[in-house]
């Protein structure tokens, strides 16, 4: 007589219900890796590591279940380890969000990929609805996962001796655990204080914090519930492209040519009054405004990001409204929207020349810096705008951007901005704002190489006003395994070498901020 194995294997059929039950598992896998990586900040090979194993389980499930998925999969599941990587170097907060932005994107893309959408070939519209709907699903989709997804009627039911029943009613049982556990929680406080004894035994039984416990249990459940919703969205949630709006022919393009007509005046207006102070210089802006060249720049240049910026949904907005127009109308909407983007041009000429002013004025910040570099991506992608949309080529330029948008982070990460920071201010001329050495020293652990190195040659009050903040940041040693970074290591170490110098200079009044 053949022995019974201990542990039969489930008939389960290969369906949606086993890709959900394995979805699922990746959602409890990904719980317990947020909950015990990711609350640890700030964020470092932490990141790295859960960008990883999301990567990983996601090449887990396609493999399993020979799943063919688009061809722009493989480089963004790279993308987003790339992105994941990137917490290991830098430590400036702005480029971390701005990596945690693209990150979610690229997560977005990818779901969409495992689809087998072909991303690279989407409209700009489509970039929009496929972000926002994977948003949505990793937020809700693992509860259509547990209540839709899975048919748990398809596990196999209680045999003879019992076995085999445990998945079928595990939703069962776990609804069951969820209804207890408060009623548990407030018998056993209320018996707790009848009687010390009980009491005792509880705390002996279950001496823990439930501080802690809720705290873990919303960190897993959050983590658990988008890891499981974003692979549910990716392998078994409808394209996007299924749900595209395609527009219709316009009876007239008037409505759209005027209001483009009169926008392409006011820019108009707007760039003759620039080429005056151009052309004028200093002597000519105060005259007109009262105001020095520096604070004319300083007035106007993020008004200029801000407006070069909402162009771009505009332009996109009319070019989806005239896309299935005549071919007359075509060439009226091109020849107004190229004379908008000449126009822009020089607007944008103009804002950066008010930064370079602005900066040799008051010195180089991160909102100065990260401005710029959205102005510059600004340029390319209305550069990339004008050669594809104004060239009948409409599906290239949302994937150009994206990858416009990308080049610039990654530029921003070889630049390493708080370093070029420090370094731009510690070299400008000082005749009109001195280095403002109390903004410097609360940069990034990426400026501290630049700063430990110029420490000797600034005067002894910038001296104490950056030896006391480093010793206060950088100064101790022990730190989380998790939040573990390079540019932090780095700091903590160059502080470590040069305590006896740092402590020496520490010792002087509070500074203010001279930032402007």
């Amino acid at each position: 007589m053949t022995a019974r194995p201990l542990f039969p294997p489930l008939p389960v059929r290969e369906s949606r219900t086993k890709l959900g039950l394995e979805i699922a598992a990746a959602g409890v896998a990904g719980g317990l890796v947020g909950d015990t990586l990711l609350r640890a900040m700030p964020w470092g090979l932490n990141v790295a590591i859960g960008t990883t194993a999301l990567a990983g389980a996601g090449a887990w499930l396609i493999r399993r279940h020979h799943i063919k998925p688009g061809a722009d999969t493989p480089w963004l599941a790279i993308t987003a380890v790339l992105l994941g990587l990137a917490f290991l170097r830098r430590d400036a907060e702005t480029l971390a969000a701005f990596d945690v932005i693209a990150l979610i994107v690229t997560l977005a893309l990818a779901a969409a990929s495992l689809q087998g959408e072909a991303v690279s070939r989407w409209y700009a519209l489509d970039y929009l609805r496929g972000i926002a709907t994977a948003a949505f699903g990793s937020i809700f989709g693992s509860l259509q996962l547990i209540f839709s997804d899975i048919q748990w009627r398809e596990l196999p039911q209680d045999g003879p001796g019992g076995g085999g029943g445990g998945l079928r009613h595990a939703r069962s049982v776990a609804l069951g655990v969820l209804i207890a556990a408060p009623l548990l929680i407030i018998f056993a406080a209320l018996f707790a204080s009848a009687d010390p004894i009980f009491d005792n035994v509880l705390a002996n039984l279950f001496a823990f914090d439930m501080e802690a416990v809720i705290t873990h249990t919303f960190f897993f459940c959050f983590w658990a519930a988008l890891t499981a919703g974003l692979f549910r969205w990716g392998f078994l949630g409808q394209p996007v492209t299924n749900f595209a709006v395609k527009s219709k022919p316009l009876t007239t393009i008037v409505p759209v040519a005027t209001a483009l007509a009169l926008i392409d005046f006011l820019f108009l207006m707007f760039v003759v009054v620039q080429l005056r102070y151009f052309f004028g210089g200093a002597g000519l802006v105060q005259e007109t405004s009262g105001l020095t060249y520096a604070s004319y720049a300083r007035e106007g240049f993020f008004q200029l990001v801000a407006a070069s910026a909402l162009v771009m949904p505009i332009v996109l907005g009319a070019d989806h409204l005239v896309s299935a127009s005549s071919p007359a109308q075509l060439r009226v909407f091109r020849q107004l929207v190229g004379l908008l983007l000449a126009l822009l041009a020089v607007i944008m000429i103009s804002a950066l020349k008010r930064m370079q002013l602005y900066v040799a004025a008051y010195g180089l910040t991160a909102d100065r810096l990260y401005a710029t570099a959205f102005m510059i991506l600004l340029i390319g992608v209305f550069a990339w705008f004008a050669w594809t949309l104004l060239r009948s080529q409409r599906q290239r330029f949302a994937f150009g951007a994206l990858m416009q948008a990308l080049a610039v982070l990654a530029g921003l990460h070889v630049l390493n901005p708080d370093a070029f920071i420090a370094r731009t201010n510690l070299n400008r001329p000082v005749a009109e704002r001195p280095f403002d050495a109390t903004y410097a020293a609360s940069l990034s652990a990426d400026a501290v190489p630049v700063l430990i190195e110029a420490l000797p040659h600034l005067p002894p009050a910038d001296q104490c006003a950056v030896a006391r903040v480093f010793l206060k940041r950088w100064g101790d040693s022990d730190t989380d395994w998790r939040t573990w970074n390079w540019s932090r290591s780095r700091a903590r170490g160059l502080v470590s070498e040069h305590a006896h110098e740092l402590r020496a200079m520490n010792s002087c009044p509070p500074l203010r901020s001279r930032r402007d």
